[in-house]
């Protein structure tokens, strides 16, 4: 195998997918959301970085084709086990992430046992879509928990009467807490919309899939 720039970013970015759990075991929050963040969005843009100079380089390889699609799998997963753990459960959240996670291993295990045939399933336009609102999705809700724990922060020892008046507007904002409030709604409100984009996307590209594997799935006559 030769160590290209292509397959350096794609390593890396494999090896960016653990790091964002990592972030929660050795960092508070908001801290810890920050840098899972940055490290989400550095991974994120490698996918594309690598992938666009393998091309143009003309450094297209076997192991960057198989690395590939396990570390923007591993990515993708890690983080919403994270964004999942650290949630209240919201069914709201939890299904769309159940459905991407299902798809993910399903297709998976589906390429596994095709093996040499696997490479007929190629990779579709709607799938990289489905990638890219995965990933936006995640990095949304990503920072939805900084603003909140900003909000916490900044509302230290204030009491729940306190707290609601500035939310209402009844009490002077002086610590900034209605923007991030307002910044923590917008961005839970977008991230859960566009992470059901996504699994709507992920079960589409799903069933694409198990459909063009379904004659090397038949038994022989």
């Amino acid at each position: 195998m030769k160590w290209t720039l292509p397959n350096i970013l794609t390593v890396l970015r494999l090896l960016a997918a653990p790091g964002v759990a990592v972030m929660f075991l050795y960092f508070t929050r908001p801290w810890a959301d920050w840098f899972a963040l940055v490290l989400f969005l550095g991974a994120a843009i490698t996918d594309w970085f690598d992938g666009y100079l393998a091309r143009s380089w003309q450094q297209e390889s076997r192991f960057g084709a198989m690395l590939d699609p396990i570390a923007d799998k591993a990515m993708v997963v890690i983080a919403l086990l994270v964004i999942v753990g650290y949630s209240s459960m919201s069914p709201w959240l939890v299904l769309p992430a159940t459905f991407i996670v299902f798809r993910e291993v399903f297709v998976s295990g589906l390429r596994e046992f095709l093996g040499a045939d696997a490479k007929r399933l190629q990779v579709t336009k709607l799938a990289k879509w489905k990638t890219t609102a995965q990933m936006v999705a995640i990095a949304v809700l990503f920072s939805r928990d900084i603003f909140l724990h900003h909000m916490i922060d900044r509302s230290i020892g204030m009491d729940d009467a306190t707290l609601s008046g500035i939310l209402d507007g009844a009490i002077a904002d002086e610590v900034g807490l209605l923007w991030l409030a307002q910044a923590r709604d917008a961005a839970g409100y977008v991230g859960l919309a566009l992470l059901w984009v996504a699994a709507a996307l992920t079960l589409i590209t799903g069933w694409d899939y198990f459909r063009k594997a379904l004659p090397f799935l038949k038994e022989p006559a």
